[in-house]
């Protein structure tokens, strides 16, 4: 895992936890919140592995049925693709859960917190910039009617485009891959199309200014 995609999800798990209010914006508080970041994520981690140990034991109890209480072929079947669906299910958990440990280790690391605070810190002071931007794209939607993890990854990305020097590029796949992790079904998709405009946008606007 990447030192900067570790703190861009910090990023998004905090900034909705932040006051709008300059004034109350300081770099304790932030640190704070990447603090409970953390601590929520390794609370998730425990919720997973208590979720997949359920669901590892529900599934042998469905495959010890189907041996022992299946009236005939067809509902021994059954029991058996529960029992596999769980065991899926469960697995797909554990992977998540496995994760989590490399990433709050490294999210504790002083270049992670670093890049945090700074993407937090730099949208909030170019806030009114990177929201009337987005607005604008937007056109028959309002930002402030987004899905808050949409809304934030969208800034986000935007900020590191415009003011962190990140490659157009590069910001727009690692929200796209946060978005498929944090987001709905097709909200990488949404994700991806506005961005997209984003750079058209701000390609735009440095064509005119040179020009």
């Amino acid at each position: 895992m990447q030192a900067r995609r570790i703190a861009r999800e910090l990023a998004l798990l905090s900034l909705s936890q932040i006051s709008s209010d300059p004034k109350k914006i300081n770099s304790q508080r932030i640190q704070e919140l990447v603090v409970e970041s953390v601590r929520t994520l390794a609370e998730e981690a425990r919720d997973n592995l208590e979720t997949a140990a359920a669901e590892l034991q529900r599934g042998d109890s469905q495959l010890l049925n189907s041996q022992t209480r299946a009236g005939n072929i067809d509902s021994a079947r059954a029991m058996v693709q529960e029992a596999i669906t769980l065991a899926q299910t469960a697995i797909n958990r554990l992977g998540g859960a496995i994760e989590l440990p490399e990433f709050i280790q490294l999210a504790n690391q002083t270049e992670v917190r670093a890049y945090t605070m700074e993407i937090i810190t730099r949208f909030h002071a170019e806030r009114e910039t990177v929201d009337k931007l987005l607005n604008d794209i937007l056109v028959d939607w309002n930002l402030d009617r987004l899905a808050t993890l949409d809304r934030d990854l969208l800034r986000i990305a935007t900020t590191e485009m415009m003011f962190l020097g990140v490659p157009n590029r590069v910001a727009i796949n690692e929200a796209v891959e946060l978005a498929k992790r944090y987001s709905n079904e097709d909200g990488h998709k949404f994700i991806n199309g506005i961005l997209r405009k984003v750079t058209d946008a701000i390609h735009g606007s440095e064509t005119h200014v040179s020009g």
